[in-house]
C-alpha cells in the first residue's frame, strides 16, 4: 500500500522491454492478418486494466491516510505522464484518471490537494523572504519586483493545474478550478491583513512588496485567462 510505485515501475518496465518484441514479432502477424489491432498498445492496455484493478482494490484501504494517499496520487500522475509521452498510450484508453474521478476518490483528492496547498501558503507567507524578491539582484528580470510569496504562490496553481488536466471530464476539472480560485480568495484575505498591519508604513518595503504581489498575481491571471 505504501510503495506504487514498485508496481507501477514495473508496469513501465515491462511495456518498453516488450515494445521491440511486439513491433518486430507479433505486429507483421497482424498486419498479415489483415487486422486493424497495435499490438504494443493492447499489450499497455491490458497491462493498465492490472493497474486499475489494484487501484480500486488499494485506494479504499488508505483513503484517510492523507500521506499515504497524496503518494500514491502523486506516484499515479508520474506513472500517466510517462505511459503518454513516452509509450504512446491513446487518452480514448481507460487510464488511472477515471480511478481518481470516482466520487469518494475524487473528493478525497480535492480535500487532500487543498489541505497541502494551505500549508504551502502557511509556510510562504511566514518564511523570512516571504516580501523579498528571488531576483532582487538582477534588473532586468526584475522590473515588476516581484516578492518571493506571490511567485511561490503563483507556482503551485501552476503545479495543481499540471496535475488535474489530465482528468477525464471537463466537470471534473471545473471543480479543480473552483478549489484555486478559493485559494487565490484565501491569499488575498492573507494579503490584505498582512497589509493593513503595515498602514502605518504606507511607503515602507513591506507594503510597497503587498502591492507588487497584487499586481503581479492580476498579471498573470490576466494573462492565463486570454490563452485559455
Amino acid at each position: 500500500l505504501n510503495k506504487p510505485e514498485w508496481y507501477l515501475t514495473q508496469v513501465l518496465m515491462w511495456i518498453g522491454n516488450h515494445a521491440k518484441f511486439l513491433d518486430d514479432k507479433i505486429q507483421p502477424i497482424l498486419d498479415k492478418a489483415g487486422s486493424s489491432v497495435n499490438a504494443g498498445l493492447e499489450f499497455s492496455r491490458a497491462l493498465v486494466m492490472l493497474i486499475l484493478e489494484k487501484l480500486a482494490a488499494d485506494i479504499p484501504c488508505l483513503l484517510y491516510d492523507d500521506t499515504l494517499f497524496c503518494h500514491l496520487v502523486d506516484e499515479v500522475l508520474l506513472f500517466e505522464r510517462e505511459l503518454y509521452s513516452v509509450h504512446g498510450y491513446l487518452s480514448s484508453f481507460p487510464s488511472c484518471m477515471h480511478i481518481l474521478s470516482e466520487e469518494c476518490c475524487f473528493q478525497r483528492w480535492l480535500t487532500v490537494e487543498k489541505k497541502f496547498a494551505l500549508q504551502k501558503m502557511d509556510s510562504m507567507l511566514s518564511s523570512e523572504a516571504a516580501w523579498i524578491s528571488q531576483y532582487k539582484d538582477i534588473t532586468d528580470v526584475d522590473e515588476m519586483k516581484v516578492p518571493d510569496c506571490a511567485e511561490t504562490f503563483m507556482t503551485l496553481l501552476l503545479v495543481i493545474t499540471d496535475r488535474y488536466k489530465n482528468l477525464p471530464t471537463a466537470s471534473r476539472k471545473l471543480q479543480f478550478l473552483g478549489l484555486q480560485k478559493e485559494l487565490v480568495d484565501d491569499f488575498r484575505i492573507r494579503l490584505t491583513q498582512v497589509m493593513k498591519e503595515e498602514t502605518r508604513a504606507s511607503l515602507g518595503f513591506r507594503y510597497c512588496a503587498i502591492l507588487n504581489a497584487v499586481n503581479y498575481i492580476a498579471t498573470v491571471l490576466a494573462d492565463w485567462a486570454d490563452n485559455v
